[in-house]
């Protein structure tokens, strides 16, 4: 308990995600003020949505989802780099997740997406950089986190590519990175730390 309690950090960020997307199942209207739409923000100006769309959802499925992996991995991470770094990764991995999803699908004023997932994958991958050969439960198969972390980049590759499905691979795949990259600026010593886990289990 007492380190839920120190996890602030990710546990706003999952009572506002749960509270509004809640709150959107119910007021169509709010939902569609607030998911990313190229139309809108675009045409509109509407920029609000880069943000807004990363706390709504599209089902309770959705959400349940993304929450349950934030409230096993979100703690863990914070516990690491601290409640204020935690803060910016997950909005850095949120906000360019959003972005890119923005500039692959500039010329398409239809398309549109919902969802904390970018968010999710940066503080994911954020958790791989401390913890990579730790075993994280996929479909109840355990697989070390950093072989998550390879087949979700090339997944997510694959998805942008066969763009046949609606899971926002290039919000997940963006928000991965950049979670990575955000964590490693604001505490060095985690570049130092993943490569030497790495070296130590290659021999």
């Amino acid at each position: 308990m007492e380190d839920l309690l120190a996890a602030r950090g990710s546990m706003i960020f999952l009572a506002a995600n749960v509270v509004l997307s809640l709150f959107a199942f119910q007021n169509r209207d709010f939902l569609n003020w607030g998911i990313l739409h190229t139309g809108a923000v675009f045409r509109g100006q509407e920029w609000h949505r880069v943000l807004t769309a990363g706390f709504l959802h599209a089902d309770p499925m959705h959400l349940l989802f993304n929450m349950v992996t934030l409230f096993f991995f979100g703690p863990t991470v914070e516990g690491i780099i601290g409640s204020q770094n935690f803060f910016i990764v997950y909005l850095a991995a949120l906000l360019g997740g959003n972005l890119f999803a923005l500039f692959r699908h500039r010329n398409d004023i239809n398309y549109s997406a919902l969802g904390a997932s970018g968010a999710i994958s940066g503080i994911l991958f954020s958790f791989c950089l401390f913890t990579p050969f730790s075993m994280i439960i996929v479909f109840v198969v355990p697989v070390p986190a950093i072989l998550y972390a390879i087949l979700f980049i090339l997944y997510s590759i694959y998805g942008m590519g066969a763009n046949n499905d609606n899971i926002g691979h290039d919000a997940h795949l963006s928000g991965a990175i950049i979670g990575v990259l955000t964590t490693i600026l604001l505490v060095p010593a985690s570049l130092q730390y993943f490569l030497s886990q790495i070296s130590r289990f290659l021999g």
